[in-house]
């Protein structure tokens, strides 16, 4: 790994956004060309995004810019996976193609990595816009249009401890896909470690807090990046909201909980995130897939259950949670 960075982009039938996006690489990247790779992980687009692609490898010819092809669509997270595990540099940043990054971004994140040799995780701060209304928005656990509430740019902080408190105070925060640059080899033995992250949508919380245990963290106190709100991709799926809620936030923290994060902190977010449950989303999934949704949801409320017994208990293991690890 010669190089310091990847800046990767998961794409798919977006050629517009995605020709838009190279185009600001293309600028954002001058006078770092030989620190910086490119790679585009085309999700089987039948648009002309080869075309794009193919255009502006050829414009920066002098720049290392490697793309893929899947054969087939392979759904937007093991396209977005496919870009860490393609990754070869030191670091790896996948962006999204539609998102707004100053230009600035690139030199502050090389001289943080320069800087800091254990540095694992970098969060981008960034502010959210409705696409509708063009109105700010932000979490409500959040004061003022910053995502991040915190700020730890020498990375002198401990890791585990600064990434509970961004996940506690917002899951969306920690999952942004551009807020994010990871080191490659912590984030290859995260995905090593957990196979199928791939099929869990929030599974980048994961890869997060997986580097966070294993090094630097810095979150940076000013906004380099837009977050369009009302867009996700996870929300154009029938069942995402059901699952996020009642299945991926579980498995998620389960899975930080073998990554070194203590069973109380991992029980008292199951707890809270069965307080912040939409009932709503429950309810309507029942009507439109009763079995489905039943097999989903009594693994959750059984792991709700061990973990509200754990924090009365906090000295008493339960002996029953392999039952919902493995179920």
């Amino acid at each position: 790994m010669n190089k310091l960075l990847t800046i990767a982009i998961p794409t798919y039938n977006r050629a517009k956004l995605l020709d838009k996006q190279l185009a600001w690489i293309s600028q954002a990247i001058k006078g770092f060309e030989s620190e910086c790779e490119i790679f585009v992980s085309d999700n089987c687009s039948t648009d002309n995004t080869q075309e794009i692609i193919k255009k502006w490898q050829e414009q920066l010819s002098h720049v290392t810019f490697n793309a893929h092809k899947n054969a087939e669509n392979l759904g937007v997270m093991p396209n977005i996976i496919n870009c860490y595990r393609s990754a070869k540099t030191k670091y790896v940043w996948a962006i999204g193609d539609d998102d707004p990054i100053e230009t600035k971004a690139v030199p502050y994140i090389l001289e943080k990595i320069k800087r800091y040799d254990e540095l694992a995780l970098l969060f981008l701060n960034f502010s959210g816009r409705n696409k509708t209304t063009g109105e700010s928005v932000h979490p409500p656990t959040i004061v003022g249009n910053r995502w991040f509430d915190i700020e730890s740019e020498n990375g002198d902080r401990d890791g585990k401890a600064v990434f509970e408190h961004c996940f506690t105070k917002s899951v969306g925060a920690v999952i942004f896909l551009t807020a994010s640059i990871y080191r490659t080899d912590i984030v290859h033995r995260a995905l090593q470690n957990w196979e199928n992250a791939a099929q869990n949508w929030i599974s980048l919380a994961y890869l997060a807090g997986y580097c966070a245990a294993n090094g630097r963290v810095i979150v940076t106190e000013k906004t380099y990046v837009e977050c369009i709100v009302g867009v996700s991709y996870w929300q154009k799926e029938q069942k995402s909201a059901l699952l996020m809620q009642y299945k991926h936030i579980s498995e998620v923290l389960m899975k930080l909980e073998g990554s070194g994060y203590s069973k109380q902190y991992c029980r008292q977010m199951v707890w809270k995130s069965f307080q912040e449950a939409n009932w709503k989303v429950l309810f309507g999934a029942l009507r439109r897939w009763p079995l489905f949704t039943i097999k989903t949801v009594v693994p959750f409320f059984t792991l709700v259950t061990l973990s509200i017994f754990d924090i009365m208990n906090p000295r008493k293991p339960s002996s029953q949670l392999s039952i919902v690890e493995n179920s």
